[in-house]
């Protein structure tokens, strides 16, 4: 599979050629969901709960007599037909949201992702890539050389000047490889690997 190869100064250099093994797969969709839905939903905490009939604030009288009213019989205004009363079957503060993915699977999914974005030209690979300085304008003029709007950069060597100056702008995440996740690869419209990474990808997922 070849891919474009990115230099430092903007543009396309040349094509380079990337392993088959994880770049050229096919494309498997129902897969590629289920691993992003999964990453999603364990990623959600579950520390939101409600309040049952027995934990909201009320008054244990009755609310009205029992007959001659010609309304419906009640007991405790913490029912949870009424207004201010519990719920029924109330959000838990425990609750697990995780979904499970065997290691084959996500492993076939994030190959699946990767190929997808060679094929459509949004993977592209750099030698390097640095800044001189932390400053959020160096490195938010080289992207704006590359063309670069939307971009995830995933390198082996993240130094402290590249990730000061990356954290500021809106539509750039800079990770290792291990950090790479499968939501960002399929958010950002173009994914640039250093060359370092994309051997570390290549012994992850091949």
């Amino acid at each position: 599979m070849q891919v474009e190869l990115l230099n430092g100064a903007g543009g396309a250099a040349s094509q380079i050629e990337v392993p088959d093994t994880v770049f050229g797969r096919e494309y498997n969709e129902a897969l590629v969901h289920q691993v992003v839905v999964a990453y999603q939903a364990n990623a959600r905490q579950g520390t939101r709960a409600q309040k049952t009939r027995a934990t909201v604030s009320h008054t244990t009288a009755k609310p009205f007599r029992q007959k001659g009213t010609g309304r419906a019989r009640a007991g405790m205004n913490s029912s949870p037909i009424w207004r201010g009363g519990g719920r029924a079957f109330p959000n838990s503060p425990d609750e697990n949201f995780g979904h499970k993915v065997n290691k084959k699977m996500y492993r076939a999914g994030m190959r699946a992702i990767l190929s997808k974005l060679a094929k459509d030209g949004r993977l592209a690979v750099v030698d390097g890539l640095s800044v001189e300085a932390p400053k959020t304008k160096l490195l938010a003029a080289k992207f704006k050389s590359m063309n670069l709007s939307s971009v995830m950069v995933i390198t082996d060597d993240i130094d402290e000047n590249l990730y000061l100056a990356s954290r500021n702008l809106p539509n750039v995440l800079v990770v290792e490889p291990r950090y790479a996740d499968p939501l960002s690869l399929v958010f950002y419209k173009k994914v640039v690997v250093t060359q370092s990474a994309l051997a570390k990808l290549q012994e992850m997922f091949a």
